[in-house]
């Protein structure tokens, strides 16, 4: 599906509720958060630096005494730079949310942050079952750098097959305003001189690893007259591409009126739409 939105009409939708993960007929829950929770096993940590040691670091939100309840995991932006952790706008909706860091160029040198991000997932997928959280409705997700992890890690197996389990375990992916080609960090780190928004295609790139057997994927952008260069345009190939391969789960939003920055809010209102319509389906497969 693609999708062009009206701010208005999201605006409308945010402040109705129209949108909502958590069952309004149920009891209200009470909410728990756990901090700074080291995402490597202790094997990996003795093998790793000190900086390492510091980002590889997650928060865990989740609804006390529920049980089967969906996670996102979520990646902050920042160019792969700098950023730090949060909790996206998605609290008191019945779900957890997990925030993970990771390790940031120039001081750590590719794959280092796919590593953390993959590693931050597999944590999530062998231990959200003891919060009460079903391992099976996990979904990754992140914002502009965050986006493109969480994009790498579903659709390139090998990140979490390093930790003996499948992308395809994964209930979905949702990438707001990500790169689908290879970032432009990870090209400079790799010795690309040329400009920065000349496209390249290799295997840091998301748009290299498309297929039709990986999980569902929503990809939202802001508006392209004051989005980030090339990003609608990238995601818009990406969800075309997916389509022609024969992948049948794939949403598209540009949403107009949003920045790069602000588009953020915004992709709220569409993943709780998305995580609803993938649980959905995944009911009646």
């Amino acid at each position: 599906m693609i999708f062009r939105c009206a701010l208005l009409i999201g605006m409308w939708c945010l402040l109705s509720g129209a949108v909502s993960l958590a069952d309004g007929t149920a009891p209200k829950l009470e909410y728990g958060i756990e901090n700074n929770i080291a995402y490597y096993d202790a094997a990996a940590l003795a093998r790793a630096d000190e900086y390492q040691k510091q980002q590889s670091k997650l928060d865990v939100y989740y609804p006390k005494g529920a049980k089967g309840f969906t996670t996102v995991v979520w990646f902050h932006g920042g160019g792969l730079t700098g950023g730090s952790r949060y909790f996206p706008n998605l609290k008191d909706q019945g779900i957890a949310l997990v925030a993970a860091s990771y390790r940031f160029a120039p001081k750590a040198q590719p794959p280092a942050y796919l590593e953390d991000s993959a590693a931050a997932i597999a944590w999530v997928l062998k231990n959200i079952g003891r919060y009460g959280g079903d391992p099976s409705k996990v979904f990754v997700a992140g914002h502009s750098a965050g986006a493109y992890l969480a994009t790498m890690i579903a659709m390139d197996p090998k990140w979490l097959g390093a930790h003996r389990l499948s992308n395809k375990s994964l209930a979905g992916v949702i990438a707001v305003s990500g790169q689908m080609t290879t970032h432009f960090t990870v090209k400079k780190q790799r010795g690309d001189t040329a400009p920065q928004l000349r496209p390249i295609i290799d295997e840091y790139a998301p748009l290299y690893h498309a297929a039709n057997e990986f999980p569902p994927i929503c990809l939202i952008v802001g508006g392209r007259d004051i989005e980030f260069k090339s990003r609608v345009e990238e995601n818009e190939l990406m969800a075309v591409t997916l389509r022609n391969l024969g992948h049948k789960k794939v949403e598209f939003y540009e949403m107009a009126g949003l920045d790069h920055g602000t588009v953020e809010q915004g992709a709220m209102i569409v993943m709780r739409g998305f995580i609803q319509r993938t649980l959905q389906g995944s009911d009646k497969e």
